[in-house]
């Protein structure tokens, strides 16, 4: 028998294991993300001591939190060269290395400059590290079973505000803004050492041999990219995700400021209150990434799970926040920007995955990251007119709520949008065709 007859049956037998490889190599990238998004939300917890002690307006601090956003999506454009010229193993360690060092010269200058010039060149860094993750975490996992670990892998920003932003916030309150920033550095080298070591590359990449990935796929030749990104799943859920992700970063930079210049809350309850958003998204991301696994593997059309749950969620995010202005006891604000946040987050694994499907495996890469850049849009936009919001409404609390009032209206349009025009099983076969 020849090595060609017995490699399907060597694969079959090993798939156990397989399965358990799959998931401990997603942990990893889940650790990861955790720093990832750690880094990017340690802004909003520093953001009112450093703005004490460097004078910082509001449009300022929004100022920085929108140029983050600007190199990250600049970022993203660079996940499918670096994946075609780089394995994902030394891609994603140049990468976590990048980002781990470029703010410690805030800690010896401390000036708007500084901050501004470190927080863009961590966005360039983290730009094109998201879909390098995702196509990590889809190497191990087939198309028609990644929407649970997306789902862990945007369940990490909640994982970091459930387990890090207390212990971040302590950390800031009682030794200053600069060792937060510092214990962040740390943690990165922590990853990079658990990377080095247990990092190997799953089948599904496009890259394996068509035998060991087990998937007739992997046989299909690239097509030209104006057929990926002008197919209208790509462009209606680019701009629902455009919204969603404008959504995120103002949670990111404003969320602890919102609950404390807004809502009355301590600097240390609200550093910690970022648990309550996180605990509400942790358990919709994880509920929803498991069922629609499930409904897909029952023969559920992937516009059915991928796309019409989704922009429910979006949809009732929408009408939550709308409606904020309305609320007027601040734990019930709280509670309903918890559940506006938590229905919208739904969306990022499985409209990640939806977009997963539109390309051939090589062109996995390039695919998420022009997608996740062009979902960066939000974070160019929505940090700094919030900010400017703020400075210019009557009461921080009146400026803060107009916002979410804003994003929630947004967010119920293209939601609609989105499902009158996403397909990606519909795509797929005119993309391949």
């Amino acid at each position: 028998m020849t090595a060609e007859q017995t490699a399907v049956p060597i694969v079959a037998q090993s798939r156990p294991d397989n399965r358990r490889r799959a998931w401990s190599m997603t942990g990893l990238v889940v650790f990861l993300y955790i720093i990832n998004y750690a880094d990017k939300a340690v802004l909003g917890i520093i953001a009112q001591p450093m703005a004490r002690e460097l004078g910082l307006t509001s449009a300022q601090i929004g100022m920085v939190g929108s140029l983050f956003f600007l190199t990250f999506t600049i970022g993203g454009f660079f996940a499918g060269p670096l994946n075609k010229y780089l394995t994902l193993r030394w891609a994603l360690l140049i990468l976590a290395a990048a980002w781990s060092v470029v703010m410690l010269p805030l800690l010896i200058s401390a000036s708007l400059v500084t901050l501004i010039v470190g927080r863009m060149l961590l966005g360039l860094a983290e730009g094109p590290s998201s879909a390098l993750m995702h196509t990590a975490t889809y190497s191990w996992h087939p198309p028609n079973k990644r929407g649970l670990p997306g789902a862990f892998l945007m369940a990490s920003g909640s994982i970091a505000k459930i387990l890090l932003a207390p212990v971040l916030t302590f950390i800031t309150i009682n030794y200053g803004w600069r060792t937060t920033v510092a214990v962040l550095t740390v943690l990165g080298v922590t990853w990079m050492v658990c990377w080095l070591i247990g990092w190997t590359e799953g089948p599904y990449t496009g890259k394996a041999p068509k035998a060991e990935a087990g998937d007739a796929d992997d046989a299909v030749a690239s097509v030209p990219w104006r057929k990926i990104l002008l197919s209208r799943t790509f462009v209606s859920c680019g701009a629902l995700t455009i919204v969603v992700y404008g959504l995120s970063t103002v949670v990111l930079t404003w969320l602890p400021s919102y609950f404390e210049r807004g809502l009355g809350y301590s600097a240390l309850q609200a550093g910690s209150m970022l648990a309550i958003p996180a605990i509400v998204t942790l358990i919709l991301l994880i509920t929803s990434g498991f069922v629609t696994d499930r409904l897909m593997g029952r023969g559920a059309s992937s516009r059915t799970v991928r796309i019409i749950v989704p922009c429910i969620g979006v949809l009732v995010c929408g009408i939550v926040l709308a409606a904020l202005p309305l609320v007027d006891v601040p734990m019930l604000a709280v509670i309903a920007l918890s559940i506006g946040y938590g229905a919208a987050s739904m969306a990022f694994p499985l409209i990640n995955a939806a977009i997963s499907e539109l390309c051939p495996p090589q062109q996995t890469a390039g695919t998420m990251g022009a997608f996740l850049a062009t979902m960066a849009i939000g974070g160019l936009i929505a940090p700094y007119a919030t900010g400017v919001i703020i400075d210019n409404a009557a009461t921080p609390t009146a400026g803060y709520t107009l916002v979410f009032q804003v994003i929630g209206i947004l967010a119920a349009i293209a939601a609609v949008a989105a499902l009158l025009l996403a397909n990606p099983d519909r795509d797929r076969r005119a993309i391949l065709g």
